[in-house]
């Protein structure tokens, strides 16, 4: 299938029975003119009543955020302002094209309008969470694109990126240099990536392949020292590999909150040492790198 038989295809997903009734709930929303604050939390205000608790609850979980909509704050699972301003001071958006793969509800493409870029596209197959993005966006009435496509369209995607974002997907997938390949090929010349996943100390190329899950997380196929993920880079196209930033993930950053349902880091430690997980693995840490191609 082409892309637009995909996004056809894709469109229906919208219809699933656990689905169509949130994306009736956006029909309830209320329209006005709304204040758009691009701080910590993506707040949206307005001078008449507005009261969106009740749709706001329906489309849980919320992993990314905080969004704070009339005064409803949606304290979701990740506090993603802070890795959002750990990295801001290592790219510059302006006039640029540029997508951020697994996007989830698009917290930082929202965030990323401050920079004034030529175009913002966010890829992700998951209808929850392009229903959370249309009910922010019902507000922000952004240009933003978003996709329900995956890493694996950028080949084929019909525009090249100068910058492409890709934070905690690269350990999902049992093929990281494929995905890496990917990530190349859908960048235009002279572009980058800024790219983030879970690594393991040590000055060895070698990877930790866990037996059935890692932090209780069971697609994690993958979580490689940083000089093995050079290699992987490397050996996927890219000319140049830079550390950004190391950061050890900590209930500051991560924890349950009543915006979301089920376990969140906390859960995943070892009780008895939360530097170990409960698989007895190095606790969850992220290496962010710039790419270029």
């Amino acid at each position: 299938m082409n892309l637009d038989e995909i996004r056809k295809e894709r469109q229906k997903w919208m219809t699933w029975k656990n689905i169509k009734p949130l994306r009736d709930a956006l029909g309830t929303l209320p329209d006005g003119s709304f204040e758009i604050t691009l701080g910590e939390a993506i707040k949206i205000s307005s001078n008449e009543p507005c009261d969106v608790y009740s749709v706001a609850k329906l489309l849980m979980p919320w992993r990314k955020g905080p969004f704070d909509v009339c005064d409803t704050f949606i304290d979701a699972e990740w506090k993603s302002n802070i890795k959002y301003n750990l990295l801001r001071k290592h790219f510059d958006l302006k006039n640029k094209r540029v997508a951020d793969i697994g996007c989830n509800n698009g917290y930082y493409l929202f965030r990323m309008q401050e920079d004034n870029p030529k175009t913002l596209v966010g890829f992700d197959p998951s209808p929850l969470y392009k229903t959370q993005f249309d009910f922010i966006n019902h507000f922000v009435k952004s240009d933003i694109v978003y996709e329900l496509l995956g890493v694996e369209h950028l080949p084929v995607y019909e525009e090249k990126f100068d910058t492409i974002f890709c934070l905690g997907v690269l350990y999902h997938r049992s093929d990281p240099i494929a995905m890496l390949k990917s990530l190349y090929r859908g960048l235009d010349k002279e572009g980058e990536v800024i790219l983030d996943t879970f690594y393991i100390k040590g000055d060895e190329e070698m990877a930790l392949c866990p037996k059935s899950s890692y932090s209780k997380i069971p697609n994690i196929y993958f979580v490689p020292t940083i000089p093995a993920l050079k290699n992987w880079c490397h050996r996927a196209g890219f000319s140049s590999f830079e550390v950004l930033e190391t950061m050890q993930t900590d209930a500051s950053e991560q924890r349950k909150t009543s915006w979301i349902e089920g376990q969140s880091l906390q859960d995943f430690l070892d009780p008895e040492d939360n530097t170990k997980t409960v698989e007895g693995y190095d606790a969850p840490a992220r290496v962010y790198v710039r790419l270029i191609k």
